[in-house]
């Protein structure tokens, strides 16, 4: 799957996922994506591994649980809308 997504696009990505699936499971899923953000790039298997949760029930608990381990810096400025730019 080796690919660059941005950070508006990972909602698709997820969804691509059965659930629910473990930490694990998410982490090995993407680990060959690299997701761009507004302060460089980041591998998003590693980001999903690094998040509190041992367990994702939707594709949407995957995305909270990333925007949680991402520094505010990776988002852009703040009242940025993503995908401007």
């Amino acid at each position: 799957m080796a690919s660059e997504i941005k950070l508006n696009e990972v909602e698709n990505l997820f969804e691509s996922l059965e659930y629910p699936a473990t930490n694990d499971e998410a982490a090995s899923e993407f680990d060959d994506v690299t997701l761009l953000l507004a302060d460089g790039e980041r591998n998003l298997g590693s980001l999903v591994e690094s998040s509190g949760s041992d367990r994702f029930e939707s594709a949407g608990d995957l995305e909270a649980e990333l925007h949680n381990v991402l520094p505010r810096e990776a988002v852009g400025e703040p009242y940025q809308s993503e995908g401007e730019g």
